[in-house]
């Protein structure tokens, strides 16, 4: 008989001090709330707080307000968002959260190692006294691709340690004991999902990087497990107990907490979720990974965004300046997808990177390509903060990441109290959807188990 505490890892849920196997993804621009982070600890859950396109202060003014909710050590983590384009914002992230003692961080769209995460990972660790090795510092790796796992399931690199050493910023036992263990503690395979995807399957995936795992652990010989969950796709019972039985320590969702009472986005856009069915996401451009031709999930109901945007991606490969497109086409697009003029959205836009990337807005102003990319990339960043002001009048630009997970579960909990977001809890959502998973799959095992009888009174 399976049961709610027999689900997941008991690994995965003593290292995190956690009732349940069930984690609430990070979503950025604090859509995974404070409220958020909070409730789900107390409920005896781990959630996230997305720090993504966050600045310094606000990221530091919001863990505060978590710690001073949690005095009781409660687990609860923030995530920290690959910025390949400054490791120094990623460094300046982490040793904010080091001051601050923040305990667990989840790493998301990482490539490779950087120092900012070898950092994190050696600050949290000691010999004790009887020399066994003590983590401090948990580390959940987002990922959708075994070789990405590869690097978070291997000791740290060295000449990454010998740096961090040499400066002065990690102690020569902390540098001795990373050799010794895996970067992360815990992965998340993250099949096709909301926001930055890459379109994976989870019943391929999961399983590769789980037997990956295997051997990369015995290989080592590590201390201690890692642990390996599911995201993606997760919004009902059914997707709950496949990720399960595909062997998922864990499981993560994020679609299915945007429309929550908890949730960091606004109104208006909690009420276009409410509505939102399997078939009303779609693909686009990722705009932080533009020119890489990187893929978002969208709400596309009710919505041009997504057309837009990939009408702006195909401008960009086709032309090699602004001034090469047709009038018109530059007239529709200042009109009507940015209202404003190319000219001002320059401005803007180049002030902002001579502060943050200087180089690469240098860059931008010697080449006419990369220009056009980093002016069209503003509107990716203007519509999402439309959509987390709920902005009236402009809706049609909205950008709202979701992945189909949210539309099975509105169509799940149709008809029931959960069907309003104003009454919809993300730790009573978790709680409700580990129950029903665990009664699915004790139906489905009593089923299997004997087809005859099911067969003939079916019959």
């Amino acid at each position: 008989m399976i049961t709610l505490e027999s689900l997941g890892s008991m690994d995965f849920k003593r290292r995190h001090g956690i009732n349940h196997a069930y984690v609430a993804g990070s979503m950025v621009r604090g859509i995974s709330s404070v409220n958020m982070v909070v409730n789900m600890a107390k409920a005896g859950f781990l959630g996230y707080f997305g720090t993504g396109a966050l600045r310094l202060p606000t990221i530091e003014k919001a863990l505060l307000e978590i710690k001073a909710a949690l005095p009781n050590d409660e687990p609860w983590g923030m995530n920290l968002l690959s910025n390949a384009a400054s490791l120094q914002a990623e460094l300046d992230t982490v040793d904010l959260f080091l001051r601050h003692d923040v305990k667990r961080v989840e790493a998301s769209a990482y490539m490779q190692i950087t120092p900012a995460l070898v950092l994190y990972r050696a600050k949290g660790l000691r010999y004790a006294k009887n020399g066994e090795i003590k983590i401090e510092n948990f580390l959940l790796a987002k990922l959708s691709r075994p070789e990405i796992a590869t690097i978070f399931l291997e000791p740290a690199p060295e000449k990454i340690v010998k740096t961090l050493l040499g400066d002065g910023r990690i102690s020569a036992e902390q540098a001795e004991i990373i050799r010794k263990i895996p970067m992360a503690d815990d992965i998340c395979v993250e099949a096709d999902s909301g926001g930055h995807t890459d379109m994976g399957v989870m019943s391929t995936l999961l399983p590769a990087i789980a037997r990956l795992r295997d051997e990369i652990v015995a290989r080592h010989n590590y201390i201690t497990s890692v642990c390996v969950g599911g995201a993606g796709g997760i919004g009902t019972p059914e997707a709950a107990a496949t990720a399960f039985i595909l062997g998922a320590d864990f499981i993560l969702t994020g679609s299915i907490n945007q429309s929550t009472a908890e949730s960091g986005t606004s109104d208006a856009v909690k009420d276009i979720l409410q509505q939102i069915n399997v078939q009303d996401t779609g693909y686009c451009p990722s705009g932080s990974l533009f020119e890489l031709g990187a893929k978002t999930q969208v709400v596309k109901k009710g919505v041009f965004f997504p057309a837009r945007a990939n009408k702006l991606y195909d401008l960009w490969r086709t032309y090699d300046s602004i001034e090469e497109i047709d009038l018109k086409t530059r007239n529709q697009i200042q009109d009507k997808y940015f209202k404003r003029s190319f000219e001002e959205v320059w401005k803007e836009t180049y002030a902002y990177y001579l502060k943050a990337a200087p180089d690469e807005a240098a860059k931008a102003a010697a080449n006419p390509k990369q220009k056009m990319a980093m002016i069209f990339r503003w509107y990716f960043v203007h519509s999402m903060r439309l959509a987390m002001d709920g902005t009236p009048g402009q809706k049609i630009d909205y950008q709202i990441h979701c992945g189909p997970a949210l539309g099975a579960f509105n169509q799940w909990v149709k008809d029931t109290e959960l069907q309003d977001w104003r009454k919809r809890r993300v730790a009573d959502i978790a709680l409700k959807l580990l129950e029903a998973t665990v009664e699915l799959l004790n139906t489905r095992i009593a089923e299997l188990s004997s087809p005859a009888e099911v067969h003939s009174i079916r019959a």
